[in-house]
């Protein structure tokens, strides 16, 4: 997406993996440096962070001494204290920082925002998503993300508020861990959540980390003058039995990097019009860190059964 981007003059990647910065580079056109350091300082206009969860807070600190706008991929962190050491460098250096939370810049999450903000919902009563990955990741991915709700559902924690204006304050949460490997790191597999919302809506949400029929993220809100869905379309997950309801023969999103291409594009170049001036449309910082403490409430919630209100974590 860097490479393709009229306002990219030249583009700079560093990895930590032997070889993969190289390689990458020649495939797209670039140059490659051996190290984060090198290339922030090799005159970069602005760093774009697409690595490893734990190396987020680091690379944002380095880019903020460097004084680069940073676009980082979420979460900043998986605990409050090294996310806000990060926010800290970044408002005393003073440069934007936009998190990737990529369903801000989805045309059906947008039309759903926009559908609540005019009224054509009316009175909002209930949010319902649905998270369910294809596949569930190796067990080294497990071990370094800080769970399910701050790895996969953060992103619903941050969806929820930006399309319904109104913030979660109370999460309680249950799941399951299926198998060793999820229970290994106090993970689960699949779960569930009821949210209660400032406005009075009523959340609910489903993470799974196993869908045989491929990738579903699904979003429907219920109004007191209509519903509707965000993510449901001929390429969704999900078999009908009611009897003369024909079989999809669309084939279902494979993954995420397919279900939201255009989301990531878009966002993306929002960043970019953003470093040349422009507004900040993504998701902030200080957004971001909100989400973290709803997963973070989820967490507590499952660990200790019982609902937990948001202002209790951080």
């Amino acid at each position: 997406m860097l490479a393709a981007s009229p306002e990219v003059a030249s583009l700079l990647i560093t990895d930590p993996e032997p070889g993969r910065a190289e390689r990458v580079a020649a495939e797209l056109g670039a140059r490659s440096v051996d190290s984060a350091e090198k290339l922030v300082s090799a005159g970069a206009e602005a760093l774009v962070i697409a690595a490893a969860t734990p190396s987020h807070a680091l690379l944002i600190q380095l880019g903020a001494e460097a004084g680069l706008p940073i676009f980082c991929e979420k979460p900043i962190a998986i605990d409050l204290a090294t996310t806000d050491t990060a926010l800290e460098q970044v408002w005393k250096a003073g440069v934007r920082l936009q998190i990737g939370f990529q369903r801000r810049f989805d045309p059906g999450y947008r039309a759903a925002r926009e559908a609540v903000r005019s009224g054509q919902l009316g009175d909002l009563y209930l949010v319902r998503v649905a998270d369910h990955d294809p596949e569930p990741p190796p067990e080294a991915y497990v071990a370094t993300t800080g769970g399910i709700w701050s790895d996969f559902m953060v992103h619903d924690f941050d969806a929820i508020p930006w399309v319904t204006g109104q913030e979660i304050v109370e999460v309680y949460a249950d799941g399951a861990a299926y198998s060793e490997v999820f229970a290994r790191h106090q993970d689960i597999h699949h779960g569930a959540a009821v949210l209660r919302l400032s406005g009075g809506a009523v959340g609910l949400v489903s993470v799974s980390r196993h869908d045989p029929l491929g990738y579903d993220i699904r979003m429907e809100l219920l109004g007191s003058r209509q519903s509707l869905a965000v993510g449901l379309d001929a390429r969704t997950p999900l078999r009908s039995v009611e009897p003369g309801m024909p079989a999809s023969s669309t084939p279902p999103y494979a993954d995420f990097t397919e279900r939201f291409e255009a989301a990531y594009k878009a966002e993306i170049a929002a960043f970019l019009a953003a470093v040349r001036g422009g507004v900040q449309e993504g998701c902030t910082g200080d957004e971001a860190r909100t989400g973290l403490r709803v997963a973070l409430a989820a967490g507590r919630s499952l660990a200790e059964h019982r609902p937990v209100r948001v202002e209790e974590v951080g």
